[in-house]
């Protein structure tokens, strides 16, 4: 009985549990990344989210009584930020156009010893990656 008043919670308020993750802590870590990369394209990109961000909140909290009319909207707001429109496929194509696509071959390299060696226990040391 408890476990299911839990889960019924749970599913009801599953846009309020999830929707910070999606909005806030992936694209923070994102943007950390992209700020430590060489590209600005990445950077102009999660610019351009904070930016919007920013106005979506902006408009709820200006329109927050005439939103609690919609009881679909945190819904449909947790829907319209998992369905980004700049996905993984467009970014590594706009970094091969900047970069090359040797360059775009040897990052994937080396993610993959990163990879490799986190899961023998010992740590591969790249001394071509510049600061």
């Amino acid at each position: 009985m408890g476990s299911q008043n839990f889960l019924s919670v749970v599913a009801k308020n599953i846009d309020v549990l999830i929707g910070p993750v999606i909005a806030l802590v992936y694209p923070l870590y994102a943007s950390i990344k992209a700020i430590e990369t060489r590209s600005q394209s990445d950077d102009q990109q999660w610019l351009t989210y904070w930016v919007l961000y920013s106005l979506i909140t902006l408009f709820e909290l200006t329109f927050s009584k005439p939103l609690e009319w919609f009881p679909i909207y945190p819904y449909a707001r947790l829907f319209a930020t998992c369905c980004k429109p700049d996905d993984i496929l467009t970014a590594a194509e706009k970094y091969i156009a900047e970069n090359g696509p040797e360059e775009f071959e040897r990052i994937i390299s080396r993610a993959d010893r990163e990879a490799r060696s986190r899961r023998g226990g010992y740590t591969i040391v790249d001394d071509n990656y510049g600061y």
